[in-house]
């Protein structure tokens, strides 16, 4: 079991203080955020493989 599965689903994440961040710390921060986003699109993308290969085993 994954300890994330615990929290509650409501929680969101704190946002970042962006004030102190230079510009180039900013471009980083958004290719963090991007990297992040393509691991979550991935991950959905496996999830609902995962879900439609489930369908299809019982609709048969």
């Amino acid at each position: 079991m994954d300890m994330d599965d615990l929290d509650p689903k409501t929680k969101k994440p704190q946002k970042r203080n962006l004030e102190p961040l230079g510009v180039a710390e900013l471009e980083n921060y958004i290719g963090e955020l991007r990297e992040e986003i393509a691991r979550v699109e991935a991950d959905i993308a496996r999830k609902k493989k995962h879900l439609s290969a489930a369908e299809s085993l019982f609709k048969s």
